[in-house]
């Protein structure tokens, strides 16, 4: 299945008196894919998800879903599906009569209702009141809404926000079917170890400028990261690698870590002094990549 370029965010720049908010970014969202946006707070990554959904207006640039803008989208609710910020609900309608206001004002059939009740497990919730509900609760309601139309795109900011474990490894099923079966996911998230899981594509903003867009797989495989070793004998080992000039980046009484380039180099050491090697684990994770990815961007304009 080849790939087509859904969301398009092309030279977007919004500007506020005296701040820049977004700045001249570029990046897209693919067909069969879940591609992970991230930024810290204030990156304007809720910038740029507003002047997608046509909720706010550009300073110059443009943010287009299958080459239209949103507000030009003929039927929205059958073409994307949204959760960027906490739901308004009716604390005294239950799940049921929220979601079928919500279908009846979108022109769509109250029998989706049912259907999205079952995708998103809230079935035995569905005619309870909302204000009983807990948050993970709301937010499965929430992604009842934006599921309702049966869109081919969904755009998520923070959707794991108060799901339990459980909850959460549901969501990532739930997520990766939907992009496996040919559709769009682009998902806003501070959990980078949730994004790590879910995620084919990472775009990383910071200060509202485009840092890397590229794949998870090519990110990780690219990043120097360091490799935590464990043995009986680590101080023994941790002598023996200083003595043969390597550094070590951190030791315990049974850990080292080293940088990964340099694990042939540790393996070899045990080996001639028959130091027996317990386990090894890659420290590679998105979280450490993304604060030197940001921490290390200069940025167009410095």
């Amino acid at each position: 299945m080849s790939n087509a370029t859904v969301i398009k965010i092309e030279k977007l720049t919004k500007r506020y008196s005296g701040h820049t908010a977004v700045d001249d970014l570029t990046f897209t969202a693919e067909s069969g894919k879940v591609t992970g946006f991230l930024g810290q707070n204030g990156a304007g990554k809720s910038t740029t998800l507003k002047a997608l959904l046509g909720l706010m207006e550009p300073t110059s640039g443009a943010a287009t879903i299958s080459s239209k803008r949103y507000l030009e989208l003929p039927n929205p609710a059958k073409v994307i599906g949204v959760l960027i910020e906490e739901n308004a609900f009716h604390p005294t309608r239950t799940g049921r009569s929220h979601l079928r206001i919500l279908a009846r004002a979108a022109g769509l059939p109250t029998s989706r209702v049912d259907e999205v009740l079952r995708i998103v497990e809230l079935e035995k919730a569905a005619d309870r009141k909302v204000k009983g509900y807990s948050l993970g609760m709301k937010q499965r309601l929430s992604l009842a809404a934006a599921l309702l139309g049966d869109p081919k795109i969904l755009v998520l900011d923070e959707p794991a926000n108060g799901l339990d474990p459980q909850g959460m490894h549901w969501l990532r099923d739930l997520l990766k079917d939907y992009a496996k079966s040919g559709r769009t996911v682009l998902i806003s998230s501070h959990v980078l170890s949730e994004i790590a899981q879910i995620a084919d594509e990472i775009v990383m903003i910071h200060k509202g400028e485009l840092v890397k867009q590229t794949s998870l797989k090519k990110l990780l495989r690219e990043a120097k990261g360091a490799t935590r070793i464990s043995s009986s004998d680590a101080r023994k080992l941790a002598k023996l690698l200083i003595a043969n000039h390597l550094t070590l980046r951190n030791q315990s009484s049974d850990e080292i870590v080293v940088a990964s380039e340099d694990v042939n180099k540790v393996l070899a050491v045990a080996a001639k002094n028959n130091i027996e090697i317990s386990e090894m684990a890659s420290e590679n994770n998105l979280e450490d990549i993304f604060i030197n990815l940001t921490d290390n961007h200069k940025g167009s304009k410095n």
